[in-house]
């Protein structure tokens, strides 16, 4: 609940990743929103385009900033977690609903193996989603898997009403373990990019965002096996 002490304001800003006040971000806010006229239902039409119309890839992971800037992941069509999770915050600002990011450190269980394999690690130290100021509280959204990947590895899709939160399911569609929220940070008005680089850099080593799979060709990635220490604050 909103105690009247915090200062939404800063939740409605443009900022140089968040950028709002882009042409391309701004025009598909109003497009996706005019049909509707209260907040949950246009809520309801920004997640839902930023689950399906941004196609998940893990491998859009990056240590540069650039790739995170919103109006570019828009342009993209695709992304990872935080890169999604961005854009909708973006998106929900240009349609004056206050947004904030919020990052988690989870271990999906349905993974794969292949890209355990690759990386070193079975969790993901820095999982981001969104929160959005509906019904004078935060509401905690998830747009990071789109429908189509979620049918094809057996995953429930998130499904957001507009009113409650959203966050990713503990099982699959088996009833089988899927995710499991480790250790939840504060939220954040602004996308704390070194946080976030200091963690994939870890892993992935420096890299851009690889559009396609010929992109990854020759990388090479640290694979630490590095241990991640618990830690409930981004700085």
């Amino acid at each position: 609940m909103n105690d009247n002490k915090e200062d939404i304001t800063i939740y409605l800003k443009q900022t140089a990743a968040i950028d709002s006040d882009s042409e391309a971000v701004r025009r598909t806010a109003l497009e996706l929103t005019s049909p509707f006229a209260d907040e949950p239902e246009k809520a309801r039409a920004l997640f839902y385009f930023v689950r399906d119309r941004i196609r998940y890839s893990v491998y859009m992971v990056s240590t540069r900033f650039e790739d995170f800037v919103a109006s570019r992941v828009l342009a993209w069509e695709r992304g990872y977690c935080v890169q999604k999770a961005i854009l909708l915050a973006a998106l929900a600002r240009a349609a004056d609903i206050p947004a904030r990011l919020v990052f988690a450190r989870i271990k999906n269980h349905r993974a794969p193996r292949e890209l355990i394999a690759q990386t070193g690690v079975d969790f993901f130290p820095s999982h981001g989603y969104t929160q959005l100021f509906l019904g004078k509280k935060w509401v905690s959204v998830t747009p990071a898997f789109d429908n189509e990947l979620c049918e094809r590895t057996g995953v429930p899709a998130v499904e957001f009403d507009g009113f409650h939160d959203a966050p990713l399911p503990p099982y699959d569609l088996s009833g089988g373990p899927y995710i499991e929220y480790i250790e939840r940070y504060e939220p954040q008005a602004d996308f704390p990019f070194e946080w976030v680089r200091s963690k994939v850099v870890l892993i992935w080593g420096e890299k851009s965002s690889w559009l396609t799979m010929e992109e990854s060709k020759g990388h090479r990635m640290p694979l630490t096996g590095y241990t991640f220490p618990s830690a409930g604050s981004l700085r």
